[in-house]
């Protein structure tokens, strides 16, 4: 905590001396969210002069038209804004972020998905540690949440990636550890990216893997938890589920790619084992899996009783709520000087929830197993991104205009999983 108080307490250059930053905003399919990030964008406190933003937009659609109104609409009032829009999505999101990095100069670059809204200050309070530290590669802030408390999916989120950027982050980049870049809400310097390869289209986790690459190259890192930058959370269960496919898939095709060099490298064997353990980490819910078959056979052989199996099964389920809700806790408090946190309040209200995400977690194991199987026998798929609706903070009725990539829900409302009525009567007053 001093450590980024410290950080951040560094001084800018007067104005006229400030480097010249560029802001990418990839987006694919979501052009009804574009002029809210510009609108974002605009109000920064920055030099006018010397501040450019990118819209990468893959959109395939009517979106495409969107976008190009914002960026049309926001030029013409000022704003220093290109617009790329490329005839195929070769490479995907890392592809365009690529793309973007080819045809600009500035030696700084802000990544915010289309979703995220960063505050006025966010360059002014993000920029010093890097201006002050020629070996930071990047600088990452806290991702937050605007529809948090939509439904109980969203809340299930909070409570799970609250851990991630409250804990875990703040955790490696205070001990120095390996720090993974979140892909939206930091700023890169670009003489890092270029020295560690540049973005690479081989992983459905290019965030993940360049800044593995780059830390592994030997710059460092630097996580701003105090500085946060709020987004859209998926609200259905089922996207959900497509978006932790994609993000368990693309660690182990990161491990994939990047263990075998890691264990090459000379390196103290602990950041060997980090390493290992941190990229290696979703591939374990292939061996969780694969515990079912081997209790089933056990029982059926006779070598193992239900009387054996039950508490064995008990005890670790009440390990799992007991660790996740510690940590919940945890981050709730680590949080609350920051934010007035009106989700997921109160005891019973924080345990339902947390035996929900074990359920969420349970739902999705099998796509899960599934993707990071795929990534180590090398079976490639495509990067499919979140839906963003965009219509609960910062947004108009022309964000129903831009129709989501992912087709609409299926006619007769969401089909309710079994799983939620088991958690119903823990999760109420988590709903409110």
């Amino acid at each position: 905590m001093m450590r980024e108080r410290e950080q951040l307490s560094l001084p800018l250059p007067p104005d006229a001396e400030l480097p010249a930053v560029l802001i990418q905003i990839p987006t694919f399919n979501e052009g009804a969210l574009v002029r809210r990030t510009l609108a974002a964008a605009m109000a920064l406190d920055w030099p006018r002069d010397r501040l450019q933003v990118q819209v990468l937009d893959d959109s395939t659609n009517e979106n495409a038209e969107l976008a190009r109104e914002a960026v049309a609409e926001f030029r013409s009032n000022g704003l220093d804004v290109l617009l790329l829009q490329r005839t195929n999505r070769a490479g995907f999101k890392a592809g365009a972020l690529k793309a973007g990095l080819e045809c600009s100069y500035q030696p700084y670059i802000a990544l915010f998905d289309v979703d995220y809204i960063p505050p006025a200050d966010f360059l002014r309070r993000c920029m010093p540690p890097l201006i002050g530290d020629p070996d930071l590669a990047f600088v990452q802030a806290r991702c937050d949440f605007l529809n948090a408390a939509q439904n109980r999916v969203t809340r299930a989120q909070q409570v799970m990636l609250e851990s991630h950027f409250a804990v875990e982050q703040p955790a490696r980049s205070w001990a120095g550890r390996i720090l993974p870049f979140n892909g939206t809400c930091g700023i890169w310097r670009r003489s890092a990216i270029e020295t560690a390869g540049g973005w690479q289209t081989n992983t459905l986790t290019e965030d993940l893997d360049l800044s593995y690459r780059a830390q592994l190259a030997g710059w460092r890192s630097l996580y701003l938890y105090t500085i946060g930058v709020p987004g859209e959370l998926p609200d259905t269960l089922r996207v959900w589920r497509n978006q932790q496919f994609r993000w368990n898939k693309g660690y182990a095709q990161t491990a994939r790619k990047l263990i075998p060099r890691i264990w090459r490298m000379k390196l103290p064997l602990e950041r060997k084992i980090e390493a290992f353990l941190h990229l290696g980490g979703p591939s374990f819910a292939v061996l969780k899996i694969a515990e079912t078959p081997l209790w089933a056979t056990n029982i059926g052989l006779g070598t193992c009783s239900w009387i054996i199996l039950l508490p064995i099964m008990a005890f670790g389920f009440l390990q799992g709520i007991a660790g996740s809700l510690a940590i919940a806790y945890m981050s709730k408090s680590i949080l609350r000087p920051l934010r007035d946190d009106p989700v997921n309040r109160g005891f019973w209200g924080l345990l339902g929830i947390t035996i929900f995400t074990i359920g969420m977690h349970s739902y999705a194991g099998a796509m899960t197993a599934r993707g990071v199987l795929q990534a180590l026998i090398g079976r490639d798929s495509a990067f499919v991104r979140t839906p963003k609706r965009g219509t609960l903070v910062g947004s108009d009725s022309a964000a129903s205009r831009g129709r989501p990539f992912e087709d609409r829900p299926r006619s007769g409302g969401p089909r309710r999983h079994p799983l939620s009525r088991m958690v119903r009567r823990f999760s109420k007053r988590a709903l409110g």
